[in-house]
């Protein structure tokens, strides 16, 4: 977990300090992989994007995204952060380190080779720069996307997602991974994945704030 100049995410029995601001979610949840299918990613962008409507978010919420349907997700996304609001982006689904980049991978992804993916997938510093251009207050984005990569293609493809550097132009940015940079979570049993299981359950507790939240 890794919080710098963090703003507040208003959960329940808090009253908004800025009642006019903008709240805008991007909510991606793949599972339907060839050949690497997960169980729960979609059920966890659904729920999600129900409990963050719930607290006056404006919600985008995209589910077993392509190539293409992923890049324009996060293209519409910024389109709608406005200066002074909070943005948030959650991913759950497959991604991958490659380096110091963390990539997220559509559910069409038939890679060859480590280039197809810096092609073919979004990487989640893109999205965290695309995010912090709009001028946002506070910007938050939840990587739940550090499972087991079925798509080892080089040595060079290491477990889990690396930890993300944040540049002095992406100031108020909280970023949350389901687990320690390097290592896989599980995908979880039963409707949800351990991580948003919890995450759901903690937005419900009163009196609290972002740092109390996650």
């Amino acid at each position: 977990l890794l919080a710098l100049s963090a703003g507040v995410l208003m959960t329940a029995g808090m009253a908004p300090s800025r009642a006019a601001e903008t709240r805008v979610a991007l909510i991606v949840g793949n599972a339907a992989y060839r050949g690497a299918p997960l169980i729960n990613p979609v059920n966890d962008a659904s729920d999600l994007a129900s409990k963050l409507e719930q607290h006056g978010f404006n919600v985008l919420l995209r589910e077993d995204v392509s190539e293409r349907g992923l890049k324009e997700a996060v293209a519409e996304f910024t389109k709608y952060l406005k200066k002074g609001g909070i943005g948030l982006f959650f991913f759950a689904g497959h991604g991958v380190q490659i380096g110091e980049q963390n990539y997220l991978l559509p559910v069409d992804a038939g890679f060859q080779s480590e280039a197809d993916i810096a092609q073919k997938s979004v990487s989640a510093e893109h999205v965290l720069s695309r995010m912090a251009q709009a001028g946002n207050r506070t910007n938050i984005v939840i990587l739940d996307a550090c499972r087991n990569n079925p798509f080892q293609l080089t040595r060079s493809l290491n477990k889990g997602l690396s930890a993300m550097s944040v540049g002095k132009d992406e100031k108020g940015t909280f970023i949350a991974y389901a687990t320690s940079p390097g290592s896989t979570a599980a995908d979880g049993g039963g409707r949800n994945g351990t991580y948003t299981r919890h995450l759901l359950w903690s937005l419900d507790q009163a009196d609290s704030d972002i740092d109390k939240v996650f």
